[in-house]
């Protein structure tokens, strides 16, 4: 495969549905989790460098990528964080793994977290790249934050509102909005018509959408229900120093209260971590993971 050499692709049959990924390297197991707009192919020059000291495993999130897109449900609990996570550790199961470190982008990061909660026995180290809580994000709800992330309110309004605008502009969308702030080059324009092909799926676009439905929902109830809760193994918290979040949040500080002992800082990137400072965040990682 070009974009991850010595890799095999591999298709799961899980509990809810079929995970599309790929798995490389030798050592302990990483598991690497994509975020939105996105696919595992996210990870591709991440990946081969975590490789060399670990058994790294990238896969698309339900709904994403080339992964089935099954119904959401009632309360859209079909895209909950719970159900995603299942998803991953089944896969991980399956591929002869009790036990791993996750890492988790944007949407997969709060896959990640949530997983670290439900299965504590199963996560060995978790790094959440560039997000803050979900329950933070709409309880803390600025001008600014609203203007930054429209999408997180804009994609929860009911179907088929949403997915109908997006049809028919998926191209567009993705470049000026999606993408926008992105660092020249980070995304070559054969990515970006990797993402635009599975972006364009109308499927996909549902299942994006029941995936922010379900944050704005049944997600905010699992997480009221644990809050007292912490994350039970060592946390790495990364953010982009020109992105978003470090604007809006004091991003370290926002996971306090679910794990206390959490370490991280700020990197040289918007929010796109892996594709615009794969060197440094693969120099991170290493260090945190080992």
């Amino acid at each position: 495969m070009a974009y991850f050499p010595g890799f095999e692709r591999f298709r799961r049959t899980t509990s809810g549905a079929e995970i599309n990924g790929v798995v490389g390297g030798s050592g302990p197991p990483v598991l690497l989790l994509q975020g939105w707009p996105q696919t595992h192919l996210e990870w591709r020059h991440v990946a081969p460098v975590l490789a060399q000291r670990f058994t790294v495993v990238a896969t698309d999130l339900r709904g994403y990528g080339d992964s089935s897109k099954p119904p959401g449900g009632e309360n859209h609990a079909g895209y909950s964080k719970r159900a995603m996570a299942q998803d991953q550790v089944e896969v991980m199961r399956q591929l002869g793994f009790e036990r791993f470190a996750v890492v988790g982008h944007d949407r997969g990061g709060r896959v990640a977290c949530r997983m670290t909660l439900d299965h504590p026995q199963t996560v060995t180290r978790l790094a959440l790249l560039d997000i803050v809580p979900t329950r933070t994000v709409y309880t803390q709800v600025s001008k600014n934050l609203a203007t930054w992330y429209f999408h997180w309110f804009f994609l929860i309004q009911p179907e088929p509102l949403p997915e109908m605008l997006l049809g028919g502009q998926a191209e567009p969308f993705l470049r000026n909005f999606a993408f926008r702030g992105l660092i020249p080059g980070a995304i070559d324009e054969p990515v970006f018509a990797e993402y635009l092909r599975c972006f364009s799926d109308p499927q996909t676009l549902h299942a994006m959408c029941e995936d922010y439905r379900a944050g704005a929902s049944i997600d905010l109830q699992h997480d009221e229900a644990d809050l007292g809760t912490q994350l039970a193994c060592p946390t790495l918290v990364l953010w982009g120093v020109h992105g978003a979040m470090h604007r809006l949040f004091d991003v370290l500080e926002t996971w306090r209260p679910r794990a206390p002992g959490a370490q991280g800082k700020a990197l040289p990137a918007g929010h796109w971590l892996p594709e615009e400072c794969p060197d440094e965040l693969a120099t991170t990682l290493v260090e945190f993971l080992a």
